[in-house]
Parts: structure tokens; sequence; C-alpha cells
């Protein structure tokens, strides 16, 4: 059966065998993933989780970022996972289509203590070449049909990570998978709200439990994938997957390696970064820093209809809303030269100069820029000033797409250091960039939460408060 099979390969994955530019990316994964979910730690989408907890959570070992409390496994994982995708900042994969590392870190971290930091690696590593394999025998389809990839390939993702450096037995991930099969879900129709992001706190947390159900023995279907009721014929539809791709490109390169991962220079819907990367450069090129809205005639945009399904947000109504509108990151990217944390807001999105200016944006969809089926992140942009100049550019990938577009020199390290502080201190921020950077040379990875529990004064979760 073809999840015993894919078990078994996800057993083998060791640190030794990773190349070295995996292990690279991987921490950078993990450093990046640790930024931005203590960013979103207080974000109202993870506020609204945390305080639904505390009628449930249990007291226990897991540390729920942002604080220093600690909680059980599932729901820390839970309250985790959510605040990693809280601020649609963290990074993606052109395989997946989605977020690789939020649906997994969050469930790992639970498990991390007592764990050298190889092993943390190794099982990450196996996680992401599980959903990103997956992904490989059902994408595009599954995206186009209005699936959340990150949700459901990155239940998968979860539990095999976690399977792993829990050491269970081929069997075992077998079940685990299985079981992440019946517990997948996360439909596109709710990007745009809280859903999204708690689609991959529960993409954690149902991973995690999977693989947890399965050391305990619980049964499932190791056929749940080819079943003519199972997970392919269900989510996609008979000749919409290829399942053969699975086994035959596993680690053939390691995902990790080849095309490796998108790193978020902007903290919005990825859809809109070539866009907003195409805006950034005329700005600069071409002093388009108007003091008045009224200096810009009319902005252009032209990107691929798969981009612009769920960017075409003309009149964003909240902070979230704002991520998935490529006319208001348009507007932000040109009124301040940078997209930034603070104008996800609701009120920024109210404010009224951007408004004007998002306005003037016309936002087209065009397959015809793209080279290839899978050349679809480009952007070509257009500026219409009042005085009558007409600037164009045209940007075939976001910085931080790919290693061919990589984001400049030092710019996951500051970016880090601007999540991180949100949460901790300043002393605390540097020592847990410190860890993650050697991460692979910890005798135990549960060394960088133990330093991420010095933490500005921010309100826990009261767990005893639920039962009083």
């Amino acid at each position: 059966m073809l999840l015993r099979a894919l078990a078994d390969r996800i057993g083998e994955v060791t640190f030794e065998a990773l190349p070295r530019e995996a292990v690279a990316t991987a921490k950078q994964g993990i450093l990046d993933t640790v930024g931005v979910t203590l960013a979103g730690a207080r974000d109202d989408t993870t506020a609204v989780v945390t305080r639904t907890l505390r009628w449930t959570a249990g007291q226990g070992a897991a540390l729920v970022f942002g604080g220093s409390e600690s909680l059980d496994a599932l729901s820390a994982a839970l309250i985790n996972g959510t605040a990693s995708h809280a601020l649609d900042f963290d990074d993606c994969s052109n395989t997946l289509g989605g977020h690789p590392s939020a649906p997994i870190l969050p469930a790992l971290w639970t498990l991390a203590t007592g764990v050298s930091g190889q092993a943390f690696i190794a099982a990450y590593a196996a996680g992401v070449e599980t959903e990103c394999k997956l992904a490989r025998a059902v994408n595009f389809h599954h995206y186009d049909k209005g699936w959340h990839p990150t949700a459901t390939l990155g239940t998968f993702g979860a539990a095999a990570a976690c399977a792993h450096l829990l050491r269970l037995s081929p069997d075992k991930i077998a079940t685990a998978l299985a079981l992440a099969a019946s517990m997948a879900s996360g439909i596109k129709a709710n990007f745009g709200t809280m859903t999204k992001p708690f689609h991959v706190g529960h993409a954690a947390r149902n991973g995690l439990f999977a693989a947890l159900l399965a050391e305990e023995g619980m049964t499932a279907n190791h056929g749940a994938l080819e079943h003519e009721q199972g997970f392919f014929a269900v989510f996609n539809g008979a000749g919409h997957f290829d399942a053969d791709r699975i086994l035959a490109e596993w680690a053939k390169p390691f995902d990790l390696t080849d095309p490796g991962i998108a790193f978020k220079r902007h903290p919005c819907c990825g859809s809109t970064h070539s866009a907003a990367d195409a805006m950034l450069h005329l700005r600069a090129a071409h002093a388009l820093a108007p003091e008045r809205v009224e200096g810009i005639e009319r902005i252009e945009s032209w990107t691929h209809p798969r981009r612009l399904q769920h960017t075409n947000r003309p009149d964003p109504q909240s902070g979230l809303d704002g991520k998935f509108s490529v006319q208001y990151v348009l507007a932000r990217a040109l009124m301040h030269g940078i997209v930034s944390l603070e104008h996800f807001s609701d009120a920024a999105v109210r404010d009224d100069a951007a408004r004007a200016l998002m306005a003037k944006v016309n936002a087209q969809p065009d397959d015809s820029l793209g080279r290839s089926a899978e050349d679809h992140f480009y952007a070509r942009l257009r500026v219409t000033t009042t005085a009558g100049e007409t600037h164009e550019h045209f940007v075939d990938r976001p910085l931080g797409r790919d290693r061919d577009h990589p984001l400049p020199q030092g710019t996951l390290e500051a970016k880090f250091r601007d999540c991180a502080r949100r949460a901790l201190d300043e002393a605390s921020t540097e020592e847990v960039l410190r860890l993650c950077s050697m991460l692979e040379e910890l005798a135990d990875a549960g060394d960088v939460l133990t330093a991420m529990t010095h933490t500005r004064s921010i309100e826990p979760l009261d767990v005893k408060r639920a039962y009083a």
C-alpha cells in the first residue's frame, strides 16, 4: 500500500543523509517560523483560539509561544499553529502551493524537549518532504479546486514529522498518515478571515494527534490515499492526481534543496508579492512618492489568474482582508516604500488616503506572461501619473521566492528580530537567534524553548481561571 511504502521512506530520513543545502534551508525555515509565531502570539485570531481553549486546555509541558505558560501538547500545537500563520508572514513552498513550515513546527516543538537538534531537523525535513511530495501528486488541481494545501497537506506533514521524532515503526507511521487523511481539512473560501490561520493550528494539532494516536495503537486503513473513496478520489477526483509521483520523486531531490523554501519579505499573501516588488522598484527608480494620491492617475497590475483569484479585492473590509487585496498592498507599497505589519490593522485598511489610492488600481488576470505551467508568480505593473508619465516594470518572481531570487543578505535575521521583539526582550531575542543558528549542535532542542520564556509583560493564558 502507498502509505506503507511512504512510511518506509519517512523512517529512513536521517540528519546525516540530508544534503547540506537542505540542512541550511531547514534552519532558516525553523528560525523564520519561530519569529513569525512569536509575532502572531497575541494577534486577535490567536487570542480567540486561546480564550476558547480556556474551557478545555489542560496544564502540561508544551510552551505557548509569547509567554511562559505551558499547556497540554494538543492545545499548545493548536494555539502556536494559529499564531504561526496569524500574520501570513510565514514561509511558502512553490511545490506545496502553500506554507510548509507553519503546520509542522508548532506540532514538533511540543515534542522537542530532550531530543537533539539534529533529530529535530531530520523530523522537520521528513515532514516537509511528505507534504511536498503529496503536493506533486495532487497540485495544482487540488489548489485550484479550492482546498487550502497548507491545511490539507500540512496535516500529513505534521503527522509525518511527529511520527519521525517519536521514532514510530513504519507500520505506525503509515497509520498516522492514514489518520491524517481523515483529519485533513481547509477551504480557500475562508481566506481573508480568522479561519485561514486557524486552518494551520488545526493542521498542527491534528498531525500531532494522529502520530500520538498511532503510537498508542489506533488503527487506520493504510490504503487511505488510493482507495476508491480515499483522499485522492474524494479531494481531487478521478483523473486529477498522479500518485506515482510521490515515491518516484521522493528525495530526488529533497524539496528543501530544490526548489527550497520561499521566505516572505512582506507580511501578506504571497500572491501579492511580485506586484509589491514591482511597485517598490518603480517607486525607487522614478521617485514615485506622491505626497498626495492625486499625483497618480492610475495603476494597472497584471498577474496570473491563479494568483489573482483570491487577491482581487478592491474593497477590503478588515486587516485580514487587506492581506489578500493586491490593490491595498500596492497602495501601501507606493505610499511608504515598504509593506509592514502595521499596515494590516482594521484601522489601517480604513485609512482614507490608502483607500483613495487603492481605488486607482486596476488588477487584471493575464496568463500569457507565464513561460510554463509552473510559472505563475510573476507580475507586470504600469503606473501612470497625472503629468502623463508612464512607468512599467516586470517581476518574474518576488525576492525570497526561490534560490534564484534570494532575499538580500541579513534580511531574514532582521525580520526575525523585528518579529521576536514583539514578544521577547532584546537579550532573549538574540539568544533564540543564536540557538537556532546552531540548532544542529544542540544536545537538546528544547533549549530554544527555554530561551523564549523570558518575555515581555504579556497576559498569559490562565488555565486555572477556566475551571474556577
